[in-house]
């Protein structure tokens, strides 16, 4: 069924006649006022996209013979319709040529199609266009590209949206070319269809979403519990109340649970067909890596049967070799008939993928950068303190003004938090200066995670888990490394949380039980920090905080708005991503509440940290100002002097923050020329205010907001999204596996309090110190789970666009704006040889470390445009997208 004969010839004969000269009433021929415009458009199949959707490119070939096809119309920018309305005049119906006939890949590909429209003398310049789909399946439309336009030449329209069939939509479906306007500027015959567009995108508010819908909406995050399951799979709702504020997400419309109207109701477990717009989903490429590396999440649903055939001890490694196995030879399972057993719970694709029947070893994991050079390097002191500068959680450790360390809790309800370490415990590791001198010298750090956790240490502990809030605190060398002065385990008192903390001080010991005592210390140091990334540094602080600007851009400022323009690819995915997260991750017995100590309590913990949430000090030049680890120095290019000069995320980092700020500044005064143009924007004021009383709306009344009123708020608040979405999480985010793919070294879990003297633990700790820290940390089965997570969200997608990167060079006619991305680009490669050059200069201790791991989460990849996927530990996505 490649053709249609008879189609082809009444085509033909059509084409013939309109040729054919008119004459008028005096018998002249008169000359044709009409010529043919060409168009180039550029879309995906659905039936390419998915091959074996059979019925699809069947029905859609029965509807193209029928002449239900797919139809184009242009929209003039100059002078309004004939039929009294304000929008502008609308050219005849083309329809895509030669649908059926097309060749197109077996695989997922583009495809090139021609359109031909009719012109008149008296046709506008295009602004935008009508697409109207009369097929039976949808199609990805990339881009439409008008050649020859009289009086204009080349018009070009970036679209990247699904199209779908007509009857799914009660409006038309407009795309405009790719021109730039305030809504003040915007032509008038186009007003209407901007300001349309942006009505149907934020739908009508009621109803459950469907794919087909495009509707940009708000909700609290409701939907993470199964209260019909049983009250232990309850959670409380996070947005909306002062005791758990949190940013909104994506609203899907789903009913509420029987059991509890204000949960709502969840889609069953395997399912990934979350509502979030269709075109906020992963593209084809990225969803086929996904699902790729998925398989190994399975472990999740193959819990019970592992543990049912495998030995007593599967829960446990006995040796650091069990570890490394992991590395080097995989899982192995027993040679028993499971795949009967399984194949009810998990499709056959998937399984077989995992498992076979002879009992060959599956879960092999790629080697972790902090092992692959040196198996024990990792256990220094060295190595420990440097990855609070140049690990996966950069972005905690802070300057100590004030000895002994002090909390900010309060007393009333929770006594005396203030720390317990004293003087003599850590002078005689401080290379002969005092405590005080290190204070004033600007030389004493700490990594506290004492107040944040404190108040849910008793909950916590309630649980299998048994771990410490802890502050460690770090003296900055004269060689520009940090050597660890102790490490502080606190309790809450058994007397009640107003009886203050129980705390231990631990010192550093290289050799026998001393030795051993303070690795432990140092892993539920670590476990507090793992927990604390994962929850605040990387889902609170990018993933959460990034969806409401993604929400509130879509429903506010138009496609056509410049701020539109700069921010839209810094949003790639994240809804996707995150609705995803809801789903199998950090819902009640997700991934996250297995695998990190917080276990049920971790989302309710991570709002309670959102209290303290502040957007300007996003900023990372404000950020590194509050954590005391930089100072104001206006003779630096940055404006800042840093106390650890080898600071790898922070040196790294300002490069990049610098390099986006002049690229958004640059960008806005070319639109906004003054102030007045930001104050009398109408759909910018909308969008900040939307932000902040809705998106961020338990933070509405916050002085610290910037009020949008000069270019430099709008500068600065530009740059502190795109920072957040790009560097900021990559940089929290892909050294997850790099670092803690090999868990000893970030264990996320303690199962057992530190020994005591005299106890059978300690006895055992003396007698077998590895073996008692293993049993202390994240256990096998938590591992395997933890592992296969972290390698997915560290995976670099094949179809990855970095910062400094657009999917398409034509996303803005204006040249000027065009011209400065361009030298940003430039920038970012500069970056990039300056991060090769001192990752190489042996100066700097800490952009390398024991582990011989060079820095290179903040290295732009820019200039790869290969655009290699993988584990590279390298790359700035533009956006939040995995």
């Amino acid at each position: 069924m490649g053709f249609c004969p008879v189609s082809e010839m009444l085509q033909k004969a059509m084409e013939v006649l309109c040729a054919r000269p008119k004459w008028n009433a005096k018998g002249m021929i008169v000359e044709s006022k009409r010529r043919k415009i060409r168009g180039k458009v550029v879309l995906m199949k659905k039936n390419v996209l998915d091959f074996n959707d059979i019925k699809a490119s069947f029905l859609d070939r029965i509807h193209e013979l029928f002449g239900n096809g797919v139809s184009l119309q242009l929209v003039g920018a100059v002078h309004p319709g004939t039929d009294n309305e304000v929008k502008g005049k609308l050219g005849k119906v083309a329809y895509l040529e030669k649908w059926i006939t097309k060749i197109t890949p077996l695989t997922a590909g583009e495809t090139l199609f021609s359109v031909t429209f009719d012109w008149d003398e008296d046709m506008d310049v295009p602004g935008a266009f009508i697409i109207r789909n009369h097929h039976h399946s949808q199609f990805y439309l990339k881009t439409v590209t008008l050649e020859d336009v009289p009086g204009h030449g080349r018009i070009h329209f970036v679209c990247n949206s699904w199209v779908y069939p007509t009857h799914r939509y009660k409006y038309d479906r407009v795309f405009f070319s790719n021109k730039t306007y305030l809504p003040c500027q915007t032509p008038e015959p186009l007003r209407r269809y901007r300001e349309d567009e942006l009505e149907n995108l934020r739908g009508k508010g009621k109803g459950e979403l469907k794919e087909w819908d495009r509707v940009y909406d708000y909700a609290y995050y409701n939907d993470l519990g199964s209260p019909e399951k049983g009250p232990e799979y309850a959670r409380p709702v996070l947005g909306g109340s002062e005791e758990y504020p949190y940013p909104r997400r994506g609203k899907t419309g789903r009913k509420p649970t029987k059991k509890d109207p204000n949960s709502e109701s969840r889609l069953p477990l395997l399912s990934l067909d979350i509502y979030v717009p269709r075109d906020e989903r992963f593209g084809h490429l990225k969803f086929s890596d996904f699902l790729a590396y998925a398989l190994k999440s399975l472990v999740q649903i193959l819990l019970p049967e592992i543990t049912s055939l495998c030995d007593k001890t599967i829960n446990e490694f006995d040796t650091f070799e069990d570890v490394l196995n992991l590395y080097e030879g995989g899982v192995k399972l027993p040679n028993v008939p499971i795949v009967g057993k399984l194949r009810d719970r998990i499709p056959w694709e998937m399984l077989k993928e995992l498992v076979r029947n002879d009992g060959e070893r599956f879960l092999k994991f790629p080697m972790p950068d902090v092992i692959k050079e040196d198996k024990s390097a990792w256990r220094t002191d060295e190595e420990f303190a440097r990855e609070m500068l140049a690990g996966v959680n950069p972005v905690i450790i802070s300057r100590l003004r004030e000895f002994p360390p002090a909390s900010n809790l309060d007393p009333k309800i929770y006594g005396n938090q203030n720390s317990s370490i004293t003087r003599d415990d850590i002078e005689k590791f401080m290379d002969g200066l005092t405590a005080d001198e290190a204070i004033e010298r600007k030389r004493l750090f700490i990594l506290d995670h004492h107040d944040a956790l404190m108040p849910y240490l008793r909950r916590i502990n309630s649980t299998t888990t048994k771990t410490y809030a802890s502050r460690t605190l770090l003296l900055l060398q004269d060689d520009g490394t940090l050597k660890p002065l102790a490490i502080e385990l606190s309790l809450p008192h058994p007397q009640g949380d107003d009886h203050g903390s129980v705390n231990k001080v631990f010192t550093p010991a290289e050799h026998g039980v001393e030795g051993s005592v303070w690795q432990l210390a140092k892993a539920y140091a670590s476990v507090n920090d793992s927990g604390y990334h994962q929850l605040i540094s990387h889902w609170l602080n990018t993933h959460a905080v990034i969806e409401p600007f993604v929400i509130a851009t879509n429903r506010q400022l138009s496609v056509l708005h410049p701020i539109y323009k700069l921010l839209q690819p810094h949003f790639r995915d994240t809804m996707n991503i995150n609705a995803l997260a809801r789903q199998i991750l950090i819902n009640a017995g997700g991934v996250l509440e297995i695998t990190v100590f917080p276990a049920r309590y971790a989302m309710e913990m991570s709002a309670v940290v959102y209290k303290n949430w502040v957007f300007t000090e996003q900023a990372l030049p404000a950020d590194l100002l509050k954590r005391g680890v930089a100072v104001p120095d206006s003779s630096k290019p940055h404006g800042l002097n840093l106390l650890i000069e080898d600071y790898p995320y922070a040196v790294d980092g300002l490069e990049i923050w610098s390099a986006i700020e002049t690229w958004v500044s640059e960008y806005c005064s070319f639109y906004y020329t003054t102030d007045d143009l930001i104050q009398d924007d109408t759909e910018l004021q909308s969008w900040w205010k939307e932000l902040r009383e809705e998106g961020h709306g338990d933070k509405k009344d916050e002085p610290w907001w910037p009020e949008m009123q000069t270019r430099n708020e709008l500068v600065q608040t530009c740059t502190i999204i795109i920072w957040v979405a790009s560097a900021l999480h990559a940089a929290v985010n892909f050294g997850q596996y790099p670092y803690a793919g090999y868990l000893p070294n970030r264990p996320t879990i303690s199962r057992r309090f530190m020994p005591e003297p005299g106890t059978p633990e300690y006895a055992e700790l003396e007698k077998d110190p590895d073996l008692a820290f293993l049993k202390t940390i994240t256990a096998q089965l938590q591992t395997l789970l933890g592992v296969s997570l972290i390698e997915i969200l560290s995976r670099h997608s094949t179809d990855e666009v970095y910062l400094g990167q657009r999917d398409t060079p034509e996303w803005t006619s204006d040249h000027e704006p065009l011209a400065a991305f361009e030298r940003f680009g430039k920038r970012l490669v500069e970056i990039e040889n300056r991060i090769v050059e001192m990752n190489s200069d042996k100066r700097w201790k800490n952009r390398v470390g024991p582990v011989k791991v060079p820095y290179t989460l903040l290295y732009p990849n820019t200039s790869n445009y290969s655009r290699e996927g993988g584990l590279t530990g390298k790359g700035i996505p533009n956006s939040v997208s995995i």
